[in-house]
């Protein structure tokens, strides 16, 4: 069973590319963020045709989630509990073959010590909280998406340009331990060791033919499906194609 994360950067513009890597690589769950849209303008059809059942949580031009499957699943949540109507499209859950998987979009925070940067440490605990709530570690749990946060200092091309930056600050890291420490593995680490693999590359610059990037985008699982993970890793070759998203998806096989 594959399991794959992806931040598309707008569908819309990336149709062409996500339909030719489906294609090629056939992942049983594709979870997707930043699809820029609303779920009325997604194009379902597309991917119906290519076998897949759609569940969205759109928004209209930023943000947005959405998970593709193989097999017709519920959709679990969308957002959390009690947020407001016009609430920030970021987190989509549902349930694959007793799998419980949640794609989450994380705020990218802009700027350190700013309003956004706030939201984005006050969403981050929110989300520690969420699964504090409604799931339990001993039983399969899958978290992916773009964290919008690189962990480790293997996981960036520069620490020195990076130390105390978006992305890559203090409080940022110690968030994202909180919500590894409920209970998740690294799934990515569960099989490479190495430094300078990354999942985000600015457009500019030439940042990705010189592998200046991140690795922001995660699949993290709780114990019962560590001993499932045969391999997992980073696909770059659609961000070498045409209108590429910025990122890279990953991708989890499971037995």
């Amino acid at each position: 069973m594959l399991i794959a994360t992806w931040n598309v950067n707008s569908i819309l513009a990336r149709v062409p590319v996500v339909a030719r890597w489906l294609d090629s690589v056939k992942p049983d769950v594709l979870c997707m963020q930043e699809i820029k849209c609303t779920d009325d303008k997604f194009p379902t059809e597309v991917f119906q045709e290519r076998g897949y059942h759609c569940q969205i949580f759109g928004q209209q031009t930023y943000n947005g989630v959405a998970i593709l499957t193989r097999e017709s699943c519920a959709t679990g949540h969308r957002g959390y509990a009690g947020d407001a109507a016009d609430a920030q499209s970021r987190l989509i859950a549902t349930t694959v073959n007793d799998i419980n998987i949640v794609d989450v979009y994380v705020p990218n925070g802009q700027m350190v010590g700013s309003e956004k940067y706030a939201f984005k440490l006050d969403w981050m605990g929110r989300l520690r909280s969420f699964f504090d709530t409604h799931y339990d570690k001993n039983t399969p749990v899958l978290l992916c998406g773009d964290f919008n946060v690189a962990p480790e200092e293997r996981d960036v091309h520069d620490v020195r340009l990076w130390q105390g930056r978006i992305l890559f600050s203090e409080p940022e890291k110690a968030a994202l331990q909180h919500i590894k420490e409920w209970g998740f593995t690294d799934a990515f680490r569960l099989h490479t060791e190495a430094a300078g693999n990354y999942s985000w590359w600015d457009y500019r610059a030439g940042m990705f033919r010189r592998n200046m990037g991140l690795r922001i985008d995660h699949i993290w699982i709780s114990e019962p499906l560590v001993k499932r993970n045969v391999r997992t890793w980073i696909d770059i070759e659609p961000r070498k194609w045409e209108k590429p998203s910025d990122h890279a998806p990953v991708i989890a096989e499971f037995e």
